[in-house]
């Protein structure tokens, strides 16, 4: 159990590293929660919790980071 949830939280933290790319709110919104989707149901998987509903859950997260975050903050190369 101990090692689904190390794997899970590996995978979540460089996922995040990926989240929100985009120029427009809405396109780092997108991003952001298909990105989420992606990650949430590979950990969801990992975890017991089931792909759907990992899915779900980071796809939402994703989503509202997305959407959160501003083209300054995410442009680290400036």
């Amino acid at each position: 159990m101990l090692r689904k949830l190390a794997t899970g939280l590996v995978l979540a933290a460089s996922l995040a590293s990926l989240t929100a790319c985009g120029d427009t709110t809405g396109q780092r919104a997108l991003s952001g929660g298909a990105i989420g989707a992606g990650g949430g149901a590979i950990i969801g998987a990992a975890t017991g919790l089931g792909a759907g509903t990992g899915a779900l859950i980071g796809g939402g997260a994703g989503a509202l980071t997305g959407a959160a975050t501003n083209k300054r903050q995410i442009n680290l190369g400036n």
